[in-house]
């Protein structure tokens, strides 16, 4: 696990580089990916934010987007209530938060281990995501051309390479699959965030199949 863990971590760190650089390059000043980083701490809508403002966008529209893409975090905070504690802990827990510890810790089966991968996966995110932002923001102000380097693809690389494994399963597979094309449907006619709320009507698929499953059986 530990393993799977700082792989995850380099990745993110690499991710992190490229949302440093294509910030800067796209014409932000250093200190607004490296802020972001640091406050919002929130890959997807990170990206969204700084791709909406460098087009010409609202700061707003684009702030609204992006709370639009983390609703999904109300749901993994209902899940991971108890992995994340009480107290003091509930504020960094909800920081920390991300797609990545979130699969790890779903993946464990007690309790101890849950929590153990959930924060060792989310310091190491967010200590790797950070020193890889700033080390992109100050190589931004160099490269004069972001696009040529592909930097933009590496966030959705992770995210694929992280569900991969989940697809062996029949049932998941075809929840994706539903997921996918009421996304795609969707882009066109609504605003950037919508589509991928939208695309989490695979899960009703997802729930439906497994209960006829479990019936037959």
């Amino acid at each position: 696990m530990l393993r799977d863990i700082g792989l995850v971590c380099l990745a993110d760190g690499v991710v992190g580089l490229s949302y440093g650089a294509i910030s800067v390059g796209g014409g932000l000043r250093l200190w607004v990916p490296v802020a972001l980083s640091l406050l919002v701490f929130a890959g997807a809508s990170q990206f969204l934010f700084v791709g909406i403002v460098a087009a010409g966008g609202s700061p707003i529209a684009a702030t609204i987007a992006g709370l639009l893409v983390n609703t999904r975090h109300v749901a993994f905070g209902l899940a991971l209530s108890e992995v994340i504690g009480s107290g003091w802990r509930r504020l960094p827990g909800s920081h920390l938060m991300t797609d990545e510890n979130v699969a790890f810790a779903l993946g464990q089966d007690e309790l101890r281990q849950k929590r153990a991968a959930y924060w060792a996966c989310g310091i190491g995110i967010f200590v790797c995501w950070n020193v890889g932002v700033l080390i992109g923001a100050l190589a931004g102000s160099v490269i004069t051309d972001t696009d040529v380097f592909g930097l933009d693809a590496a966030f959705p690389a992770v995210l694929l390479a992280l569900v991969l494994p989940a697809l062996r399963d029949r049932s998941t597979r075809k929840a994706a699959a539903v997921g996918v094309v009421v996304a795609l449907v969707a882009t066109p006619f609504l605003p950037a965030g919508l589509p991928v709320l939208f695309a989490l009507v695979g899960l009703l698929f997802y729930r439906a199949e497994k209960q006829a499953l479990e019936s037959v059986g």
